[in-house]
C-alpha cells in the first residue's frame, strides 16, 4: 500500500507537524545552529539519538501490538512513550498531533474502524501510537514504515531549518540527500530493537533546547 504510506509520510497531513522544531528553534536561538553544516550535525545527532532510538522502535512495536489486535498492549506502549518525552513542550506536541490524526482517521471512510480500536485502547494516543493504528490496517510492512516515519520526521526537521536558520531550498535539499542516507540501517536497527527495553533517548542537549524553548520570547514555532 505504497500510496497510503505515501500519506501517512506526506507534510500535507493535516496534524499540525509542520508548527514544531522540536527545540531546533532554540538552537537556532542561541546561535548553535548558524549554517548548512550546523544544522546537519544538530539534525543528524537528533535522527539517530532520538527519533531512531525511541520513536522508531516504538512505532514498530506500536505497529505489531495493532496487526496482533493487543489493544491492552498498545496502550501499555503508548503510556511508556508519552513518559519518555522529557518536556512539557515535547508531550502536548505528541499529544496534539496523536488526537488530530486520529480524529482525521475516524472521518476516512474504511479507517473508522481503526478509530474505534483507539478508543478501545483506553489512552489518550501519542501520535506513533495513531500513526502505527493506521500503517497496520493498510499493511504497511514494519521495516518500510520504520523508514517512511524517519524520513518524515528528518523533512520536518529540515524544513524548519530552511526558515529558521535560514537556508536555501537547494541547501535544504542537499540536507536531506545527505541525512536520508542514513535512514535504511536506522530502520532495520529500529527493528531489531522493538521488542527490547532498550529505547535510549539520553538526549540532554535536545531536552534543555525543547525546555528553553518553552519560555522564548519570539517563537515562530510550537515547539
Amino acid at each position: 500500500m505504497l500510496v497510503r504510506l505515501l500519506q501517512l509520510a506526506s507534510p500535507a497531513l493535516p496534524v499540525g507537524a509542520f508548527s514544531y522544531s522540536q527545540g531546533l528553534e532554540r538552537r537556532v536561538e542561541d546561535g548553535g545552529v548558524t549554517d548548512a553544516a550546523s544544522a546537519a550535525t544538530w539534525i543528524g545527532d537528533a535522527l539517530r539519538h532520538a527519533a531512531a532510538a525511541v520513536e522508531a522502535p516504538a512505532v514498530v512495536a506500536l505497529l505489531r501490538a495493532w496487526r496482533a489486535d493487543d489493544a491492552a498492549r498498545a496502550a501499555a506502549l503508548n503510556e511508556r512513550f508519552v513518559a519518555m518525552r522529557e518536556t512539557a513542550e515535547a508531550r502536548a506536541e505528541t499529544l496534539q498531533m496523536g488526537h488530530s490524526l486520529a480524529r482525521l482517521l475516524g472521518e476516512l471512510g474504511d479507517m473508522r474502524e481503526v478509530a474505534a480500536k483507539l478508543r478501545a485502547a483506553g489512552a489518550e494516543p501519542a501520535f506513533p501510537t495513531v500513526w502505527a493504528a493506521a500503517a497496520a490496517h493498510w499493511g504497511i510492512d514494519e521495516t518500510t514504515a520504520a523508514q517512511a516515519w524517519l524520513w518524515s520526521w528528518l523533512e520536518n526537521q529540515v524544513m524548519a531549518a530552511v526558515k529558521l536558520v535560514p537556508l536555501g531550498q537547494t541547501a535544504g535539499q542537499n540536507l536531506l540527500f545527505e541525512l536520508a542516507a542514513g535512514i535504511p540501517a536506522l530502520a532495520a536497527d529500529a527493528v531489531a530493537r522493538a521488542d527490547d527495553d532498550d529505547w535510549r533517548n539520553f538526549t540532554p542537549g535536545l531536552a534543555l533546547a525543547s525546555a528553553r524553548h518553552e519560555t522564548q520570547y519570539t517563537r515562530l514555532f510550537r515547539s
